[in-house]
């Protein structure tokens, strides 16, 4: 009980607030207030068709991929901007994990878990890894492996180069900028396994797509794609 007081207390002088509307969480909550946890913008991508899947159509013709899937929809100045910000920039690191808990539940619970054999993060370059302290994506893939129950692996795929941010570059220069960047550390840990890659947003998806391109030429049996956000084209 004095411990619960001492809580209170401490709350009432340093609030928690919620990550994605900046207002104070009561207790029971994490991270997030239960009326954003309503009124975020998922997109339900993974209850759509395949060929309704606008998010799967950005890789036709370019990377044969199984599943494209997306939790939330990215909108600037709102909340899922907020979350993100948190989680790159502000070491919050937790909510990358708290998303993926929750998404990987839901895609449990819609049958997805038998479809994939390893949860593999978009890595980082070494310098920026130790800049940031972590890997953003690899913060949402341990919470979808959680939420799945399926294995997650950080070291599967490394980046070789240290590129410039992707934020301003169009499609064809977010490629040129990634194509060859990527390689696979282990080949026998990708060989003949269906490979979902993750990453915190999906923009053009050439980040994804050479990960993708990678994971296929070293033995992948096939690649799905998984994002926190995915922003509108």
């Amino acid at each position: 009980m004095l411990r619960s007081l001492a809580a209170d207390f401490v709350g009432l002088i340093f609030p928690r607030l919620c990550l994605a509307c900046r207002e104070p969480l009561v207790t029971g909550e994490t991270h997030l207030c239960t009326g954003c946890r309503a009124e975020l913008p998922y997109t339900d991508f993974h209850l759509l068709p395949p060929e309704q899947n606008p998010i799967g159509r950005r890789f036709w013709g370019k990377l044969p991929i199984r599943h494209a899937l997306s939790y939330l929809r990215f909108v600037r100045h709102g909340r899922v901007q907020n979350l993100l910000h948190e989680l790159k920039y502000q070491g919050q690191r937790d909510v990358g994990t708290a998303l993926g808990q929750l998404y990987g539940a839901e895609l449990h619970a819609a049958g997805f878990a038998t479809d994939f054999d390893l949860i593999v993060p978009v890595p980082l370059h070494p310098k920026k890894l130790a800049r940031r302290g972590y890997n953003q994506a690899a913060a949402f893939a341990t919470g979808l492996a959680t939420g799945l129950k399926v294995p997650t692996s950080a070291t599967a795929l490394r980046r070789n180069a240290n590129t410039a941010t992707q934020t301003k570059k169009n499609r064809a220069q977010r490629w040129e900028n990634v194509a060859t960047v990527f390689e696979v550390e282990n080949p026998a840990a990708v060989i003949g396994r269906r490979i979902l890659v993750v990453d915190d947003v999906l923009t053009t998806g050439a980040t994804l797509e050479a990960c993708g391109a990678a994971l296929l030429a070293a033995g992948a049996a096939e690649v799905s794609i998984a994002t926190i956000a995915c922003a509108d084209r």
